[in-house]
């Protein structure tokens, strides 16, 4: 015990974090890549690249240490998870590897095919990477076919693709897109600027209307994510939060407040990442078969002297980790600049 919790929820509030801080870092990268084929010229597309480029590779390490964190803390749970969804895991790592050589191998050749093969390649993973992220979500809060030992008793991938699966994971692209709007308005300036006015508030009336379906979905469907709120009314004020942060984006996209706009989409993420948790704690995965195979973190959860030490490594690493991303973001805060260094 720590502060009167039990080590298993500190490592629950850690892993939580750690992905919580992904989903809001890569988020926007995302978003940003998903928005790219939107642009017509080249000028365009390359500011909007190295609008993400000093920072895409740094986000992508909160996922690393937010992995290793779930490795290390719930390895029962791990191997399930990871074995459960093998083939959306590997989509998405399949598209992480193109997302990052598209990004690194656009500019070294100045054929117009070369390029506009890697912004295709580039744009479409950024979707299906934000897209296969709400997929994965889905399935975790819809419940997984597990049965005796935690093996997974399901059919296969298509399996994965199911309705709540697919509005989540259409939600999730949404809000990243965005986010990555947001982004990208305080990173440019001229006509792109002006293009990315417009593109936000389709994007924000698309997400809207997919986080309104998946709610009310989630209500009438999906009803063990709701016990928890009818169990405790004071835990409501977690989903009005969100609620009333959602309103806040297009109040401020509208008076081109567009830094307190990511703000504000990057609270709504970690919002939505909370009421996950809300929503599972202190199961890690629900069983669809029995409620006797779910694993919960007392189940999945390494020793309580494991828990401790790694916890207290967590302490020491983790200011380093918020430091550095500061320090990075701090560097190259302001408007996109073109040069021969740049993508």
């Amino acid at each position: 015990m720590f502060l009167g919790i039990d080590y298993p929820t500190w490592w629950f509030l850690v892993v939580g974090g750690l992905f919580s801080g992904y989903a809001i870092l890569d988020g926007f990268d995302f978003g940003a890549g998903a928005w790219h084929l939107f642009f017509r010229k080249e000028e365009n597309r390359r500011i909007a690249l190295n609008a993400i480029g000093p920072v895409w590779d740094g986000n992508e390490v909160w996922l690393v240490i937010g992995g290793g964190a779930l490795f290390a803390g719930f390895p029962v749970m791990y191997a399930t998870f990871f074995s459960s969804l093998y083939i959306p895991f590997m989509l998405f790592l399949l598209n992480i590897i193109l997302r990052a050589i598209a990004i690194e191998f656009r500019g070294k050749e100045p054929m117009l095919w070369w390029r506009r093969t890697w912004d295709i390649t580039y744009s479409v993973s950024s979707i299906l990477l934000a897209f296969l992220l709400g997929v994965v979500i889905g399935n975790v809060l819809r419940g997984i076919q597990i049965g005796p030992d935690y093996q997974y008793q399901g059919d296969g991938f298509f399996e994965f693709l199911n309705p709540y699966a697919l509005l989540t994971g259409f939600t999730t692209l949404t809000l990243f897109m965005v986010h990555g709007a947001n982004y990208l308005l305080l990173k440019t300036e001229g006509r792109l600027y002006a293009k990315l006015q417009l593109l936000l508030k389709k994007g924000i009336i698309a997400f809207i209307l997919s986080f309104a379906i998946t709610t009310l979905y989630t209500l009438i469907f999906i009803e063990h994510l709701t016990v928890v709120f009818k169990e405790n009314p004071v835990l409501f004020i977690v989903p009005v939060l969100v609620f009333l942060s959602v309103a806040n984006i297009p109040r401020l996209a509208s008076k081109r407040k567009y830094r307190a706009a990511f703000l504000f989409s990057s609270l709504v993420t970690a919002l939505l990442m909370v009421i996950v948790a809300l929503e599972l704690y202190p199961q890690l995965l629900v069983s669809t078969i029995d409620d006797a195979y779910s694993i919960s973190i007392y189940d999945a959860a390494s020793s309580d002297q494991s828990l401790k030490i790694m916890l207290t490594i967590a302490v020491i690493g983790t200011p380093l980790v918020l430091g550095y991303t500061y320090f990075v973001y701090k560097t190259f805060a302001g408007k996109v600049k073109l040069d021969e260094h740049s993508y």
